[in-house]
């Protein structure tokens, strides 16, 4: 079920960034077996009531992957998917980056890479605060860990303990400019995430099984927040868009689009 979910919202992907003529297919793509699992399986919501108080809340901190996050609302009935069809165009409600005062279901408003985590810890604390029993949940790039907000929020989380926190890194191992490793170096990421207090996870991202047994580990861990480094592949899912840099930021033609939608097994 889980995986004709990703399918579906792998095809809305590649749908509505041919229509709008941009947008970041990789990343999203990259990311789309997290995002089912969480809005599938996970996440305690209602599409029907998206400001319900006791909701689960979801940040995106890599808001530049926004199609799959609208493709996931879309598909879990927040919106019209018709919808989708207008990415990106003046007066649209879905726009390049989530806006939660413009799109039902989008908790937090990201694009400036490492401030969705940081947003992300003052929800987790909040809930603490107030003694609610809502998780947090966020998804960052590992490019955008070379971010300084990114560690300074490492610690705030660690320091308060909130451990009603699980941060998944979409470790596709590529940015904008090539590998990270090549553009500003990362690893070892779990050691790092380690000596700032958190508990480490290390899985294969595509992997269901591997993803709900992750996010089980983080809500039975007390005491200290949960990051989910995931190894992804850039572009999962299409051919010509795997593990390639190009397609960080580039909306495929229309041949491509046809070639994309036959493998995802839908025909344009």
């Amino acid at each position: 079920m889980l995986k004709e979910k990703a399918n579906v919202i792998r095809r809305d992907i590649i749908e509505m960034l041919y229509e709008s003529k941009s947008g970041h297919p990789g990343g999203s793509l990259s990311a789309c077996d997290i995002v089912t699992a969480l809005y599938f399986k996970e996440m305690n919501i209602d599409p029907k009531n998206p400001k319900w108080e006791e909701r689960d809340r979801f940040v995106l901190s890599k808001g530049h992957a926004a199609p799959v996050l609208y493709a996931a609302l879309a598909e879990k009935g927040y919106f019209d998917k018709s919808e989708l069809l207008k990415l990106r165009k003046t007066g649209a409600m879905l726009q390049g980056h989530p806006d939660m005062k413009g799109t039902p279901g989008v908790d937090m408003s990201t694009g400036s890479l490492g401030q969705g985590i940081a947003a992300a810890n003052g929800m987790a604390l909040a809930a603490k605060l107030q003694d609610k029993s809502y998780r947090v949940y966020t998804i960052l790039g590992d490019g955008e860990v070379q971010e300084g907000i990114v560690w300074e929020a490492a610690m705030f989380s660690a320091h308060y303990k909130l451990d009603n926190l699980t941060a998944f890194v979409d470790f596709n191992g590529l940015q904008i400019d090539g590998k990270n490793e090549d553009v500003m170096g990362i690893n070892p990421l779990d050691k790092k995430f380690e000596a700032f207090g958190w508990n480490v996870i290390k899985i294969d991202g595509h992997d269901f099984d591997q993803i709900i047994d992750a996010i089980e580990q983080s809500k039975n861990t007390k005491g200290k927040p949960t990051i989910i480094i995931a190894k992804t592949i850039k572009g999962k899912g299409v051919s010509f868009m795997e593990d390639q840099a190009g397609w960080h930021g580039k909306a495929p033609s229309q041949e491509e689009t046809e070639i994309a939608l036959k493998e995802l097994g839908g025909v344009k």
